[in-house]
């Protein structure tokens, strides 16, 4: 059976997560006896918002009508845009969910389905749910028997712990190369600019098609993966390679700016239609394209490390010596570690090139 249709011969839902074997079978089988709530975990890109849409649209399907044929492929159209009437799907608003979101789901979750005998709630970044932890804790573990919750989190930090014991937990770890080279490879991307996206991904679907359609991923790979054989230990040449490689991380943005460009027309497009203005909309629309350019640029720039470290793990299998790459690794894991906590970049990458070893002859 070909991995984007079901027995049907119609399109299967699962088709986007890709690499998740594992937690696919498990949705799979549980479409048909659902438990009150599930936790998702997995980093942005991993599968595990697409399995969400995935997952709702077979459990809407089958609680409307018969569960077949036309109302399960409607279902199925309705949830993978997140548009179906019955699914509701909350984003954060600002750092971190608020208390006044978390009521405003424990409220939305007590009502009927607007439509169907069953609703499902998408929960997002519950990682950062913070102060609003209790405010939904009773609603996950005891939501009436027409309301099945989907909580996705990059990680189950210990403000989740509770939260966590409630739910059937769905783990999406990072997708393999091979599998992202694959998916690449299939939807048209050429064979080298599919293996350089694959690799930098860090595992994210979504990240990996962003970088195939960027012309110059596989320059930006080799420009780091050069930055060895030009380092000479002086301030100066640091300051220049870190120009040099702090704009390739303006350059990856561009595409998804203009993605975001496209989605503000689109909201503004259909709210002269309906003749109904959002303020409150388009501000969430803007807050969450502001976070998906901080995570790319900063994903990137992991990307980069990754590759520079590659010069070093290369020239010891060449021979070289084994103490200069372990020095490396370890400023590389050093810089890797702080961009947890939003640092200032230039900083940060001019002092680590000052303290990389030059490679033996460069």
């Amino acid at each position: 059976m070909a991995a984007d249709t079901v027995s049907s011969g119609t399109v299967d839902p699962f088709a986007e997560v890709v690499g998740q074997d594992a937690a696919v079978a498990f949705l799979r089988s549980a479409v048909e006896r659902p438990v009150h709530a599930y936790l998702f975990v997995g980093r942005p890109g991993a599968g595990s918002r697409a399995a969400a849409r995935a997952f709702a649209g077979e459990l809407l399907g089958r609680s409307a009508g018969d569960g077949s044929g036309d109302d399960l492929e409607r279902a199925r159209r309705l949830a993978a845009a997140e548009s179906h009437p019955s699914m509701f799907v909350f984003e954060r608003e600002g750092a971190s969910i608020s208390v006044e979101q978390a009521r405003a789901v424990v409220d939305r979750s007590s009502l009927a389905p607007p439509e169907g005998r069953l609703q499902v709630f998408v929960l997002t970044d519950f990682h950062l749910v913070a102060q609003a932890g209790p405010t939904l804790l009773k609603a996950i573990e005891e939501p009436p028997d027409s309301t099945v919750f989907v909580v996705l989190a990059d990680e189950v930090t210990p403000e989740l712990v509770t939260i966590a014991s409630r739910c059937t937990v769905v783990e999406f770890p990072p997708v393999p190369p091979g599998a992202l080279r694959d998916r690449l490879l299939a939807d048209g991307v050429p064979a080298e600019v599919a293996e350089v996206a694959a690799r930098a991904a860090g595992g994210d679907l979504d990240r990996a098609r962003l970088l195939a359609g960027d012309p110059r991923v596989v320059a930006r790979r080799a420009a780091w993966f050069g930055v060895p054989d030009r380092l000479d230990g002086t301030g100066h040449t640091a300051m220049l390679l870190a120009d040099e490689l702090l704009a390739t991380l303006d350059e990856v943005a561009e595409p998804l700016q203009e993605r975001h460009a496209a989605e503000l027309e689109e909201l503004d497009a259909a709210e002269r239609a309906l003749g109904d203005r959002r303020p409150g909309e388009r501000k969430r629309v803007q807050e969450r394209h502001q976070r998906e350019e901080r995570r790319v640029r900063t994903d990137e720039l992991r990307a980069g490390l990754a590759a520079l470290g590659d010069r070093y793990r290369e020239d010891v299998a060449a021979g070289g010596d084994a103490t200069t790459f372990t020095a490396a690794s370890a400023l590389v894991q050093e810089l890797c570690d702080a961009l947890v906590f939003n640092p200032r970049e230039r900083l940060q990458v001019e002092a680590l090139l000052v303290q990389l070893p030059p490679l033996r002859g460069s």
